[in-house]
C-alpha cells in the first residue's frame, strides 16, 4: 500500500502541526445552488466566485459534503453506470467543468458565463487559502512521487499554502483496512478541504463511499488536475479551453487511452442533448 505524504515530504514540507479546536460559533448558512439537469446530469449553474465561496462557507459551517466536476465523459459514464450516478446526485453539486456543459446550460437558458474548470477551480481555492490559513490535503496522483511534486509546486505558486498531509493510492480495489488506514490518516491531519484526483468514476464513488467516514468539511474531485498543476501533463491552449477543443488537445497527448472515449460519447451527447433542446423547447410555456 502507498503510504502517506506525511512519510515522504521532507521536515521542511511537512504538515503544519495540528492547532488545538477554536471555540464553536453557530454555522453559517450555505449559499443556495441553482441545479439544472444536462442528459439528467443535476449541473451547477455557478461560477468560479461563487463556487469559491460555497467551498468558504461549507468549511465554515463544518458541512461535510462533497463536489464533483464534470465533463461530457462524466455526463455519458452516469447515464450508465448506476453507482456513479448515484455519487453524482449525492453530492452537494456538480460543477460544469467541460465547456460544452456550460454551452448546454446556456442554450437552455440559464445565465452561465463560462465553465468552471477543475484545475482552475482548485487553483482559485489555492490562492485563497494561502490567505485565509484553510487546510488542504492532497488524495490521489499517479504515485507518491508525484503527489510530492503536486505538494512542491503549490506551495511554491501560493507561498503560505498549508498543505497538511496526502496519500496516493495505488492502481487497484483498496481493501477495507486499507480505506481504515486512509480514513485515520486524513482525520488525523485535519483538513478543511480534500483534494481527491483519481479520475471518473473512481473518484466520485470513493467520495460518496468515504464521505462518513472523513472529518473533512468539504472534499472536491479533480481528476487530472494533479497532473497538470504537478507539471507532468500539459494542459490545451486557452483558445482551445474556450472553444471546446481540449478534448482534442488531449486526444493527441494520449490517443491510446482517449480514442475510444472520445468517438463513444461525443457524438452521443450531441445526439442526447439535441433530443433534450427540442423537448424543452417544446414544452416551453408560450409567451
Amino acid at each position: 500500500m502507498s503510504t502517506s505524504s506525511f512519510d515522504v515530504i521532507p521536515h521542511s514540507y511537512a504538515p503544519d502541526r495540528v492547532a488545538p479546536p477554536a471555540p464553536a460559533s453557530p454555522a453559517p448558512e450555505l449559499p443556495p445552488v441553482e441545479l439544472v439537469p444536462v442528459l439528467d446530469l443535476p449541473l451547477a449553474v455557478t461560477d468560479y466566485e461563487r463556487a469559491l465561496d460555497w467551498i468558504d462557507a461549507a468549511v465554515a459551517a463544518d458541512a461535510r459534503e462533497y463536489v464533483c466536476v464534470a465533463a461530457v465523459h462524466t455526463v455519458m459514464e452516469a447515464r450508465e453506470d448506476e453507482a456513479l450516478r448515484a455519487a453524482v446526485a449525492r453530492a452537494a453539486f456538480t460543477v460544469p467543468d467541460g465547456q460544452p456543459l456550460a454551452w448546454a446550460l446556456r442554450a437552455l437558458g440559464h445565465d452561465i458565463d463560462s465553465r468552471v474548470y477543475g484545475p482552475e477551480l482548485m487553483a482559485r481555492a489555492c490562492a485563497r487559502a494561502a490567505a485565509s490559513g484553510q487546510r488542504h490535503y492532497l488524495y490521489g496522483g499517479r504515485d507518491q512521487s508525484a503527489l510530492f511534486k503536486l505538494t512542491l509546486r503549490l506551495r511554491q505558486r501560493f507561498p503560505g499554502l498549508r498543505i497538511v498531509g496526502g496519500w496516493s493510492p495505488p492502481f487497484r480495489a483498496l481493501s477495507e483496512q486499507e480505506l481504515d488506514a486512509i480514513a485515520a490518516d486524513i482525520n488525523r491531519a485535519r483538513p478543511d478541504v480534500v483534494w481527491v484526483g483519481i479520475g471518473v468514476p473512481k473518484q466520485e464513488k470513493w467520495m460518496a463511499a468515504m464521505r462518513d467516514r472523513l472529518d473533512a468539511p468539504v472534499l472536491i474531485g479533480v481528476g487530472a488536475a494533479f497532473d497538470f498543476h504537478a507539471g507532468l501533463v500539459p494542459q490545451a491552449p486557452a483558445w482551445m479551453q474556450r472553444n471546446g477543443l481540449e478534448w482534442a488537445y488531449r486526444l493527441k497527448q494520449e490517443p491510446r487511452r482517449l480514442w475510444k472515449r472520445y468517438a463513444r460519447h461525443n457524438p452521443r451527447f450531441v445526439t442526447g442533448f439535441a433530443k433534450q433542446w427540442v423537448a424543452e423547447r417544446r414544452n416551453r410555456p408560450a409567451r
